[in-house]
């Protein structure tokens, strides 16, 4: 295998298209330790990424691909989990559901979660919980997201709308809204497998990987796989509008909120005053908001540094994944910093 590796390299005759982004992308793309040096104009970016733990580096423009690299155990259909990355498909899924009058972001969530009626949490709106301001009590281990019926019994501690807290528990209770929703209309229950009929299949996306709880329902928080170019073209989707989306809905998605400058509805917005998940997380919300300073940055970001930026001026789509989540979190080691990778990617 690695003779046969060996020779389709050398067959290639990158020599002759130096330069190109064609000859950049035969290089790359067989990955792991055969795969040649990188050159180009993201050479600095695609190295500072390969040194720490990155799988891939995937630069598109316009849906066409500009530059890839798969360093170590990566290679172009090898899907990655996106820890929570993840998240940024929910207000997607909302932004769906709404175009199909399925519901609407601005109604309580008590419509459907009766559960809710008559207490504290009828003020809590879908926006709400896309937003991570719910105000519900036992955020968790974002590690473990609840089953969808133990995240619905989360009792309001404040006032939705006051405080942007980061956790599983609103995602997991919107899964069970959507799921009560496609219910309600006849539809298949299970929101990952309308997603993928609704979105994905049009898009030619299809994730390796999605992990379910012990009830069998999907997390949204996290666990969704996808490899770089799937990614990508998700990417891209939204990068373009995101057709078939409610627009009123695609607008909240990169619109922040009063409790978090930094945060949409689902998706990471980097500018000044951006608050970050946890000192763990990786994401520095004073750096990376000064990093994004002057660009129209948004991202989908998970554990472990997988990235997907949308650099909405510059029409870019990047996504990068990286292998050893764990690992990337104990001391130890080069750390990811975007303040630091970005400046490289756009130099």
């Amino acid at each position: 295998m690695i003779s046969t590796r060996r020779m389709l390299l050398a067959g290639i005759g990158a020599a002759a298209f130096s330069g190109t982004a064609c000859a950049q992308r035969l290089r790359n793309r067989l990955g792991g330790d055969d795969a040649p040096p990188v050159s180009g104009p993201y050479a600095e970016a695609a190295d500072y990424s390969a040194k720490r733990r990155g799988v891939s580096l995937l630069v598109m423009q316009e849906g066409k691909i500009l530059f890839e690299t798969y360093p170590d155990l990566g290679n172009a259909t090898k899907g990655w989990e996106l820890a929570s990355g993840t998240k940024s498909f929910t207000g997607i899924m909302a932004g769906l559901a709404q175009a199909d009058g399925l519901l609407d972001i601005d109604e309580p969530a008590s419509k459907t979660l009766t559960e809710w009626q008559g207490d504290r949490r009828n003020k809590i709106a879908i926006r709400h919980l896309l937003t991570l301001t719910s105000g519900l009590q036992g955020e968790g281990d974002v590690a473990r997201p609840p089953a969808y019926l133990d995240a619905i019994k989360a009792q309001a501690v404040r006032d939705p709308g006051a405080k942007f807290v980061y956790g599983p528990t609103d995602f997991q209770c919107f899964g069970e809204v959507l799921k009560r929703k496609l219910r309600a209309a006849g539809k298949p229950e299970d929101p990952v497998v309308w997603l993928q009929a609704r979105l994905f299949d049009q898009l030619g996306v299809k994730p390796t990987d999605w992990k379910r709880g012990r009830d069998g329902n999907p997390f949204l928080p996290q666990g969704a796989h996808l490899n770089a170019r799937d990614w990508a073209r998700f990417g891209q989707w939204g990068m373009d509008g995101g057709k078939g989306m409610d627009p009123k809905v695609y607008s909240k998605v990169f619109e922040a909120t009063s409790a978090n400058p930094g945060y949409g509805l689902s998706w990471w917005l980097l500018r000044p005053g951006l608050i970050g998940p946890s000192p763990r997380s990786g994401i520095d919300g004073d750096a990376i908001g000064e990093a994004g300073k002057g660009e129209d940055i948004v991202m989908a970001a998970g554990a472990g540094d997988q990235r997907l930026y949308l650099f909405r001026k510059r029409r870019l789509v990047v996504a990068r994944q990286a292998n050893e989540i764990l690992r990337a979190m104990t001391p130890g080691g080069l750390k990811w910093r975007d303040d630091e990778f970005l400046p490289l990617l756009l130099r």
